[in-house]
């Protein structure tokens, strides 16, 4: 650090020529540094030397062998499956907890205490392993708003790689260094990702931390890309009309600031700028709404006994995500124009850290403290310690304000079984928000738990004309 502060006394200069020794030891780092450099010329000691700090190096971390999949047959002429819902109410999954005695009462008394719905759709394939989809529903006819939580970073990446897609004529792609500017009150720049094999921030990794533990930081990151008109046009025209992706997750900022996103830079490998997108700002209004929860609320800390307003927050309804996912295992099972516009190579991409456990992640690096269920809700609800191999779950979970929400498409190899659900449920018995005093350990997981496996039990139960062939949702993961 002696060194690197007698040349940034010096300038520009002197970090290409006397600060070598620095810069070989950090080369991302370097980089970064001449950017800035070359952006004013000469720069103070004292903000080289907080860039240098926050300039930290990337764990060395061990580069990750390849990533093979199995091959995709190729795609025959699209059809659209079938899609039958069961109009018969609660029925069906009445009939299903029967035979757990005790174990969903309070779901049952309580449906709508607990705001609970669920999505459960089976899968049947015909000779030519085409899909055909047979949805059944839980308290469909009393849903309510609920908060959404995490699972609104779902869409949110997959309009990640799609707009990568549009921007392809730039050279850019998921693995091309991102730099996130400042440019406005509540923003915040990034320029190195220290979890990352090389130090380079990239959507790719941003990708990997939503899947793989729900990283709110890497949610941020995706919605300053898009930007909120760009994110919430494309949901609408895909169909999606309800939703609203209206700000940035575990940060506070004012409607204002969440409608002002970051300028963000891309460069190649060698610091090149290949794109440059100054900040952008949403003037659209989004509809009027009067969503709100609860009896009472924490503002300010203090008690206010009025149901909490969540007008302004976020909105992603069960149906909307449980169409998304099925979208993305399936797709052709909606009309090319609700498509997202991925590659095959995107979409399995997405598919593998949807299904990766943590452990078996190179890098980004977890430790043992993030267990295989660590967003694995449904099946597994609280359960520690390593899960089968066999058993695949490819979901988007979300828990705040006391909701627990979970889509997931959920595969046995060894049993050839497949089935989709979505559920959320409210845990928050004493109907005050915002009091962080939630039911989560004693209501919404061990119900994430119990739901899956009856509707796991049901499937193995289930009579099938014809197998699915699940080798074309087999992974081979980072370790």
């Amino acid at each position: 650090m002696i060194i690197f502060f007698k040349c940034a006394k010096i300038g520009e200069n002197a970090i290409e020529d006397s600060c070598w020794f620095f810069l070989e030891f950090y080369p991302f780092c370097s980089q970064i540094l001449r950017m800035i450099a070359a952006r004013f010329r000469i720069l103070s000691p004292v903000i080289l030397i907080v860039m240098a700090i926050s300039c930290s190096p990337a764990k060395k971390i061990p580069a990750a062998p390849p990533v093979t999949t199995v091959p995709t047959p190729a795609t025959p002429t699209p059809v659209i499956p079938v899609v039958k819902a069961n109009d018969a109410g609660d029925v069906f999954f009445e009939n299903i907890f029967k035979n757990y005695p005790g174990v969903f009462n309070d779901v049952l008394a309580k449906r709508q205490d607990l705001n609970v719905q669920i999505i459960y759709t089976e899968i049947n394939r015909d000779k030519n392993g085409n899909p055909s989809f047979q949805q059944h529903f839980f308290n469909k006819s009393n849903a309510r708003y609920f908060y959404p939580a995490s699972t609104v970073k779902f869409p949110v990446a997959l309009l990640a790689l799609q707009r990568l897609n549009e921007l392809a004529d730039k050279g850019i792609n998921r693995n091309s260094t991102m730099i996130t500017e400042a440019a406005y009150g509540g923003q915040t720049a990034v320029y190195n990702e220290p979890n990352s094999p090389d130090g380079r921030p990239t959507i790719a990794n941003y990708i990997k931390k939503i899947f793989l533990v729900s990283d709110n930081d890497a949610f941020n990151r995706l919605y300053e890309f898009l930007g909120q008109e760009y994110i919430n046009d494309e949901l609408h025209k895909k169909g999606f009309k309800d939703v609203a992706i209206q700000h940035r997750l575990n940060i506070f900022l004012s409607e204002d600031e969440n409608r002002h996103t970051n300028p963000i830079n891309f460069y190649d490998s060698n610091m090149r700028l290949l794109f440059a997108q100054p900040m952008q700002f949403n003037k659209k209004a989004f509809a009027k709404r009067t969503d709100s929860i609860g009896k009472a609320h924490y503002a300010g800390g203090q008690l206010v006994n009025r149901p909490m307003d969540f007008s302004k927050k976020n909105r992603l309804e069960l149906q909307d995500l449980n169409a998304m996912l099925t979208g993305l295992i399936f797709p052709n099972s909606v009309k090319p124009n609700q498509r997202f516009n991925l590659t095959e190579d995107d979409r399995r991409f997405v598919m593998q850290y949807m299904s990766q456990f943590p452990g078996e992640t190179v890098y980004p690096a977890y430790d043992s403290s993030y267990q295989d269920s660590y967003i694995k809700h449904l099946l597994y609800g609280n359960m520690r310690g390593s899960l089968p191999k066999n058993i695949r779950i490819f979901n988007k979970s979300g828990t705040a304000y006391g909701q627990l929400v979970d889509a997931a498409y959920i595969v046995d190899y060894e049993k050839n079984i497949e089935f989709i659900v979505s559920a959320a449920i409210l845990c928050n018995t004493d109907n005050v928000m915002n009091d962080d005093k939630y039911d989560y350990e004693t209501i919404g997981l061990p119900f994430m738990k119990n739901l899956g496996r009856a509707l796991y039990d049901y499937e193995l139960k289930r009579k099938r004309v014809y197998q699915p062939d699940l080798s074309v949702v087999k992974f081979s993961y980072d370790k």
